[in-house]
């Protein structure tokens, strides 16, 4: 198992200083098209396909303790949001950029294009890598034929809610840590999601995040196109819509009970 875990921690690690490498040529060569973002996007949702892929593979077959998968998923977390240069990685944060007017609606849908490109690419990709035979873990998962089995161990509507929920929990961290500076952010936001991961994982696998599940989930058996949809693309966006819409309403609530009320000042005249 050792061996395996120490195969799987170097292509993580080669995954990330990849892609790190691609987004910082990328930006530098189309710097003055308005195609970086768009690459960024590309480029940083692959990377986040690509390791979601390892580390879901170590987890389910690898035989690894519980703790020392939510650690890698800590870590890699923490890793991708130092190193997405303002990717989100997420169609539904991509949703929520347009709904805050940070992004246009144009904009927004083309990035959700390059999510879901992404998410196919690493879908494709993965495979060459286990195909190499790195570990005795990547060579039994290709003598399986790559084979996997749906995550969802629940109703369809109790797994749609878990999503729901745990993309509930994600969102509303990511909303009241934007003033934050990065080096405290980024921390509490994979923090968030490793919560998620620990309180979710074992009923549907807790991706609460469309491209990333169609990437990861979708391919495998045990489910229909529609039930995966149902569970992995409604569910968490229903749950971003929910906080975003939710804590607008209290934050316009509150600030409307603490503004001071101006009275008008009244004086006497003096005899």
């Amino acid at each position: 198992m050792a061996a395996d875990v120490a195969v799987s921690l170097s292509v993580l690690a080669v995954v990330v200083l990849l892609s790190d490498v691609a987004r910082r040529l990328l930006v530098r060569g189309l710097g003055n098209t308005g195609l970086s973002p768009y690459a960024v996007e590309l480029v940083s949702t692959f990377q986040l396909c690509c390791c979601t892929h390892e580390l879901k593979l170590l987890s389910e077959s690898g035989g690894i303790p519980p703790q020392l998968a939510l650690t890698l998923t800590y870590v890699t977390s923490v890793a991708h949001g130092l190193t997405f240069r303002g990717a989100v990685g997420n169609p539904c944060g991509a949703l929520e950029h347009a709904y805050r007017a940070r992004l246009s609606g144009g904009c927004a849908v083309r990035r959700i294009a390059c999510q879901f490109a992404a998410a196919v690419a690493a879908r494709a990709a993965v495979p060459v890598i286990w195909g190499a035979g790195m570990s005795g873990l990547h060579s039994r998962h290709k003598l399986l034929g790559f084979r996997c089995v749906s995550a969802i161990h629940a109703s369809l509507p109790q797994a749609a809610a878990v999503e729901l929920m745990c993309a509930f929990a994600v969102q509303t961290v990511i909303t009241h840590t934007q003033s934050v500076e990065e080096k405290y952010r980024v921390p509490a936001v994979a923090a968030a999601i490793t919560t998620a991961v620990y309180a979710g994982g074992g009923v549907t696998g807790a991706v609460f995040n469309p491209a990333l599940a169609f990437s990861t989930q979708f391919p495998c058996s045990g489910n229909s196109f529609l039930e995966y949809c149902y569970v992995y693309w409604l569910g968490p966006l229903l749950g971003m819509m929910s906080s975003v819409l939710l804590f607008d309403k209290l934050t316009a609530a509150f600030s409307r009970k603490s503004s001071p009320l101006h009275l008008p000042l009244r004086t006497k005249k003096q005899a």
